[in-house]
């Protein structure tokens, strides 16, 4: 039998489940975090990482992502995928149903498990999503992080914007609801009344955000009626997070990207479409609105929407361009930038990226650096700046919308499951990830 597989990492800052950090060591076996100490002695058959300077961070949990695979794989699949995510310092991620097939049904979900399984480098989860006739998948589908509706920009089966439908999915059943919250009739009006402008900045305009308001009231009405655990998916505006701030019931959650943190609706003007996602990026005001909302405690975690197109998708005229952007390499930068800019604490973005996901989707063992759980951590360098390259990227559409942003925080080694996973710019591709598990 061979002995267990164990790594030291030494003299790292580490940043600990309350908060506090110190400089010292963590040992893993298997994978485990099985120590964390100021000091740990190594055994003979250690691998040992010597972390001086650098900041240990729990892997971050990105708990919103478009793979495009099963349908897709031009734009991105999960291999190429999850190399991103290692060299971005995300060990685990949660993927959307909106493939090709749809991930609508027992079989659908067990086809991308099977795949994550033989291509993933991370860990992985999949959400089943919503259609208007598929409520018995919805309760029985296992394993799933929850259940997927989008109430708006969208079409196809998974579009459910009727109220019936609705109803019925937030009525049977126990399991956790994330909704995309914009409201279809008013993008359907907002359309006719923009027809025929070509200037991309105009999509703000119409799925703005009485649109994606009037949703989010929708499902937060259909929550409290039932008493059903809903998330709402990548909150942009000023006016949603007034709504949670005076109505958010304990088993309500939300998430904010680190687009609709940092970008504006300035951005169309130098990144035309690139800069164009549903939701889609808003004002300075929405953002310092969403700033305080992140750090009281309204809106619980970041996720990136990472939804990747081809450049030559993305070089249409608008409004024949698809909406989304890349994120999973960038997010733990941007956001680490962003505190040494003072805008939180290196504390805080950990409990955002790590912990607090873990909490909100029930996933056990991940989100700290404390004996017991999962050996999956990122050691970062916040002491060195580089700029966001479009030739150093490793998603499949080779672009970023922070393209020449000059960011610290840079993963140096990304471990997933006590294995190497990323190291000094080199992913380690023999490593493989494993199907996330979820407390319901």
């Amino acid at each position: 039998m061979s002995s267990p597989r164990s790594l030291l990492i030494r003299r790292a800052r580490i940043i600990l489940p309350n908060g506090e950090s110190f400089v010292g060591d963590v040992l893993t076996r298997d994978r485990t975090i099985v120590e964390v100490a100021p000091e740990i002695s190594p055994a003979t058959s250690t691998i040992e990482i010597d972390a001086e300077g650098l900041t240990l961070l729990p892997g971050v949990i990105d708990p919103q992502v478009h793979f495009r695979e099963p349908g897709l794989e031009h734009k991105e699949d999960l291999f190429t995928a999850s190399c991103a995510c290692a060299k971005g310092g995300v060990t685990s991620f949660l993927e959307m149903p909106n493939t090709r097939p749809i991930t609508s049904t027992q079989e659908a979900l067990d086809d991308k498990l099977q795949r994550a399984s033989q291509k993933c480098l991370v860990n992985y989860g999949f959400f089943i999503g919503a259609t208007a006739e598929n409520l018995p998948d919805l309760v029985q589908a296992k394993p799933t992080c929850g259940i997927k509706i989008f109430m708006g920009s969208m079409h196809g089966q998974l579009l459910v914007d009727q109220d019936a439908a609705l109803e019925a999915i937030f009525s049977e059943g126990e399991r956790l609801i994330a909704v995309h919250a914009e409201d279809q009739a008013r993008i359907k009006e907002r359309r006719k009344e923009f027809a025929g402008i070509h200037d991309p900045a105009v999509h703000s305009q119409i799925q703005d955000n009485q649109a994606a308001l009037l949703a989010t009231q929708q499902a937060l009405r259909l929550s409290k009626k039932y008493q059903r655990r809903l998330h709402i998916l990548h909150m942009s505006t000023a006016e949603e997070a007034d709504l949670l701030r005076h109505d958010k019931p304990s088993w309500v959650t939300a998430e904010v990207t680190p687009q609709h943190l940092l970008l504006n609706t300035s951005a169309y003007a130098k990144i035309g479409t690139l800069a164009q996602m549903n939701p889609p990026l808003r004002s300075p005001h929405d953002n310092e609105v969403l700033w305080q909302a992140l750090r009281d405690g309204v809106i619980d975690f970041i996720a990136t929407d990472h939804a990747p197109h081809t450049l030559e998708e993305k070089a249409q005229e608008y409004p024949n361009t698809p909406s989304g952007m890349p994120g999973v390499e960038t997010s733990l930068p941007l956001m680490l930038t962003a505190a040494m800019q003072g805008k939180c604490t290196v504390a805080q973005v950990t409990h955002w990226m790590s912990q607090a996901v873990a909490q909100g989707y029930g996933i056990p063992n991940k989100g700290a650096i404390a004996p017991g759980y999962d050996a999956d951590l990122v050691l970062v360098d916040l002491n060195t700046y580089r700029p966001v390259l479009r030739e150093e990227l490793l998603t499949k559409c080779g672009w970023s919308p922070f393209e020449g942003w000059n960011l610290t925080g840079w993963p140096v080694t990304t471990i997933v499951g006590g294995q190497i996973v990323y190291e000094k710019g080199k992913v380690h591709t023999q490593v493989r990830g494993q199907a996330l598990t979820f407390r319901h």
